[in-house]
């Protein structure tokens, strides 16, 4: 890795690892806001605002804003997250000062036409609207909000209808004006990269941006509980968790072993019991999510409302069993799983550049290889062991989208774990 980080006095940070043998880069600016930061009158406002920074700028209408980067052969695309949004594009080497002047251009010079911002609100209704055809997505949009009820984390990044339609130019210019400060902003490239030339072109173009401090999200407090929706399906989607482990927490890298040894792959015991052996769902996986001061684990799938109650009862064994009686190979494999997913983001630009971003972001630094791959391969089965039960011992968030049919509650479920 050729990583190199620079800051300013704005607090506005650089950071870009040059990958030898690449002739595209990828580039991105990372915001430390995300839905965790909106207020509750503010639900979807900062996908919205992700949207509306591509309807026009003082010098680009919508048009020339994706023709300028296409007309080159790159993309330009954009994504909000929980706790960050990310605006990025990809393209030839000698184009990325070409990129970057667009990315800044999108986020210091927009507009937010009335009549785009209308046009575009219908836009992001109909994805909420389509989310109600989603059943997997839309399930797991009820387990945030069943995890950390009536808290930001817990909301769906998409809003409501009702937020949506009321929003106005005045709403996003607020917004942006006290989250998309300089402090907040990480600029990261991947790929064919040159640190110099990115961090004079950068420092230059978001010359303008706010050096308040970031606007601190609310503490978050997992609660867990119970959320059951009767929908016409075919499957009833089954999501059962318990509160995971933050970024910073030493128990993080076991949180997520645990999960992916459980859960993580055809060769788990969480599939081999529920797929291979009782064919109670199509698939079965287990996840662990961590976020700034906390995290989510537990499992998902989805089978027959008949066979509801046996998918949740087996799979809660095998959870139960794991925290306990997890072997060496399943940490091996497990171990193996992690260290190849963090190592393809040494071999894909776009992926290491959000890979930085986020470093950056949380730990103040870019970790090196060495030092995640040795997190990894010093922890131990007991160590291992001990977080899933750790996790295990939180109170429940149950999910149920579909037909119920006596499948248990988070009580019940409380009750099968209790022992662990």
């Amino acid at each position: 890795m050729a990583v190199e980080t620079s800051a300013f006095p704005s607090g506005l940070r650089v950071v870009t690892d040059a990958m030898p043998g690449l002739e595209t880069a990828s580039l991105g600016v990372f915001v430390a806001a995300g839905s965790r930061s909106e207020s509750a009158a503010e639900q979807g406002l900062s996908h919205l605002l992700e949207h509306m920074a591509f309807k026009g700028t003082r010098r680009r209408d919508a048009r020339a804003i994706a023709e300028a980067v296409e007309s080159a052969g790159g993309d330009l695309n954009a994504a909000t997250g929980v706790e960050s949004t990310a605006y990025y594009a990809r393209v030839l080497r000698e184009d990325c000062g070409l990129a970057l002047d667009v990315l800044a251009d999108i986020l210091t010079e927009s507009l937010f036409d009335p009549e785009e911002l209308e046009r575009e609100k219908e836009v992001v209704l109909q994805e909420i609207a389509a989310l109600q055809d989603a059943p997997e997505d839309l399930a797991m949009d009820l387990f945030n909000a069943a995890a950390f009820p009536d808290q930001p984390i817990g909301r769906a990044i998409l809003g409501t209808p009702e937020r949506v339609r009321g929003f106005d130019r005045d709403a996003i210019k607020g917004y942006l004006g006290r989250h998309y400060s300089a402090p907040a902003i990480v600029v990261a490239g991947a790929g064919a990269v040159d640190h110099g030339k990115i961090r004079d072109e950068a420092e230059r173009l978001f010359a303008a941006l706010p050096a308040t401090p970031p606007v601190a999200a609310e503490p978050a407090r997992y609660v867990g509980g119970e959320v059951v929706v009767a929908k016409k399906l075919e499957q009833t989607q089954v999501v059962i968790g318990f509160e995971g482990r933050a970024y910073g927490d030493l128990r993080h890298y076991a949180a997520h072993l645990f999960a992916n040894a459980v859960g993580g792959g055809m060769a788990s015991p969480l599939f081999q019991e529920v797929r291979e052996k009782r064919g109670l769902a199509y698939s079965i996986s287990s996840f662990h999510w961590p976020f700034l001061d906390t995290g989510l684990f537990g499992f998902e799938a989805a089978t027959s409302g008949r066979q509801a109650r046996e998918l949740i009862e087996v799979s809660l064994a095998c959870l139960a069993e794991a925290a306990h009686g997890l072997n060496e190979a399943d940490l091996a494999r497990a171990k193996a799983q992690t260290k190849v997913g963090l190592l393809t983001a040494l071999e894909s630009s776009s992926a290491r550049a959000e890979q930085i971003a986020r470093q950056t972001m949380i730990f103040g630094r870019v970790l090196t290889r060495a030092e995640m791959i040795e997190k990894i391969d010093a922890l131990s089965l007991a160590e291992v062991r001990a977080a899933g039960a750790e996790m295990l011992r939180a109170p429940p968030t149950v999910t149920l989208l579909g037909a119920r049919r006596k499948a248990p509650g988070a009580a019940e479920v409380s009750a099968l774990l209790r022992g662990v």
